[in-house]
């Protein structure tokens, strides 16, 4: 039988480290591989275009070889405006995709096996035989939609009694299945009486409460849902006419690259065979010209090309006998034993419970082998920016409080610019308010509005394009500090003083919190970003 003694090809543990030549020795291998997928078709190529080559250099007089070259230089650049890349890149993308999820489409049953143990109580033979027939139930709906869509199960199971003489099903059972007239495929019986079991099994104290009964049925439901889904990739498939059109992409490639790849007189000589030649003389080609016998890139190409369908004519359908197809016959007789011994063999069959050996260890550490233990001095990995390292300046991790968007806006609508100063700090529209009570959270001060005097004194260091606190506020008592703002500038801002709120965002380098005797000096940095100016109350 084809593809009964065969396995699917796994070569992960050949691939485990990225070391020297490790795709390399794949390259050698024979079972699953492009070559034996390839050969014939290859072999085809060749002998054509062995064919075409020997007729033109042997066979032709010499303007049939001129218009053979013709020809040959036509289809050659006709093949170059097939897009075959992005057709047939897209297509393989598409069937490997496809290919991948009616794998995880398969139904197992380790999460409903472990559910029914656990929920189905009895030690005599009454609740062993519902263990057992509820999971039996399970693995035979597996095995009738396998049936539909392997062609390595349907040669296992051909008929209902194979299925009877494996013991997925009774007698009773196969004459109750047959005695239901559909049209449709019949792989959900077994699901449904599952279902009517499990509510006998409640009914009877079986299954102690709703709860278990809804998980069990919830699991049984996702195993349906995969059951089903198998069926349907089978039965919808990738559109025909997206399959014909890379199939006559490929081939059209393939044959005008048969014709124009060949080596033929060049173009520039062309005209001189028009000229009488003496006879026995032939026509030279240029020195230039070189004629090889073997196009090794054009076998190449045809190689990752014809290569690259043949990937997708074997993974669009995985249920089938090829190498790389799917185990489906061994995932079943793995499912039917590790289901029967979860739930008949291992219930309430437990170990007893012991210590274990890091029972008064606060950080166990298992050990390691000679071989593994360089691996426990490497750190543990804490996250990308734990070792980042940040400012020691303290004045930037001073931390202040910002107010909402929504209360910087209102203030700013209901403030007036002052012409002056809008020219001299650039500002083009009202912007939003900032207030200094976001610092004072920050510091303990009571968070109140400040009117703040602006003043300069040409390049004083001391008091050059600094803000200071009103001396008339009613609220100086109340405030330990007083604010000092320095702005940078090119030979101070303005020659007089005016009154002014910060009432919007503005680029300040450094704020300093003076004492009144400016004995002391605490930098707190911040930046308010958009350029914004304050306004002139």
């Amino acid at each position: 039988m084809p593809g009964s003694s065969t396995m699917t090809v796994s070569y992960t543990l050949k691939v485990a480290e990225a070391r020297f030549g490790a795709f390399s020795g794949l390259l050698f291998r024979w079972r699953g591989s492009i070559y034996k997928l390839l050969y014939k078709e290859f072999l085809l190529f060749s002998t054509l275009y062995a064919a075409l080559s020997i007729t033109y250099r042997l066979l032709l007089t010499q303007e049939q070889k001129h218009i053979y070259a013709q020809v040959a230089r036509y289809c050659n650049r006709s093949a170059d405006l097939i897009p075959l890349s992005f057709v047939l890149g897209f297509y393989v993308t598409l069937v490997v995709n496809r290919w991948w999820s009616q794998y995880t489409s398969i139904p197992l049953p380790d999460q409903l096996m472990c559910v029914i143990s656990a929920s189905v109580h009895g030690v005599d033979q009454s609740g062993r035989l519902l263990r057992r027939t509820l999971i039996r139930y399970a693995n035979l709906a597996s095995v009738l939609v396998l049936r539909s869509v392997s062609t390595r199960v349907l040669k296992r199971f051909p008929t209902m009694e194979h299925v009877v003489d494996a013991g997925f099903m009774s007698q009773e059972e196969r004459k109750k299945f047959e005695s239901l007239k559909s049209d449709f495929n019949k792989y959900w019986v077994p699901c449904v009486w599952f279902t009517n079991l499990a509510a006998q099994a409640r009914r009877d104290g079986r299954i102690r409460d709703d709860i278990a009964l809804c998980l069990i049925l919830e699991e049984l439901n996702k195993y349906r849902a995969k059951c089903s889904m198998l069926f349907h990739y089978d039965w919808i498939s990738i559109p025909l006419v997206y399959t014909q059109v890379v199939t006559i992409a490929v081939y059209s490639f393939l044959t005008l690259s048969l014709i124009g790849r060949q080596f033929v007189e060049p173009e520039t000589g062309a005209a001189k065979l028009r000229e009488p030649l003496e006879p026995g003389t032939e026509a030279s080609p240029a020195p230039w010209d070189l004629d090889v016998f073997v196009p090794l890139t054009t076998f190449l190409q045809f190689f990752f090309y014809a290569g690259w369908l043949k990937v997708a004519e074997q993974l669009i359908n995985p249920f089938g006998e090829d190498d790389d197809d799917f185990e489906t016959n061994q995932l079943i007789d793995r499912n039917f034993q590790v289901s029967l011994l979860s739930v008949d063999d291992m219930y309430q069959n437990l170990p007893p419970t012991e210590l274990d050996l890091y029972w008064d260890e606060a950080q166990p550490q298992p050990p390691y082998t000679v071989a593994t233990a360089a691996e426990s001095l490497r750190p543990f990995f804490m996250g990308s920016t734990f070792n980042l390292r940040v400012n020691d300046d303290p004045e930037q991790c001073l931390q202040v409080e910002v107010s909402r968007r929504s209360d910087l806006l209102a203030p700013a609508r209901r403030t007036t610019q002052t012409p002056m100063l809008g020219r001299l700090l650039g500002a083009g529209a009202p912007s939003p308010a900032v207030s200094l009570q976001n610092f004072n959270g920050a510091h303990g001060t009571p968070a109140t509005p400040h009117l703040l005097h602006f003043q300069t004194s040409g390049e004083d260091e001391e008091a050059e394009g600094s803000i200071d606190e009103d001396e008339g506020s009613e609220d100086e008592a109340l405030e330990p500090y007083r604010w000092s703002i320095y702005i940078p500038s090119n030979g101070g801002l303005l020659g007089t003083m005016r009154t002014l709120r910060l009432t919007s965002c503005l680029t300040i380098t450094r704020i300093w919190l003076c004492p009144e005797k400016r004995t002391e000096i605490h930098p707190l940095p911040t930046c308010y970003p958009g350029g914004a100016q304050p306004q002139i109350l």
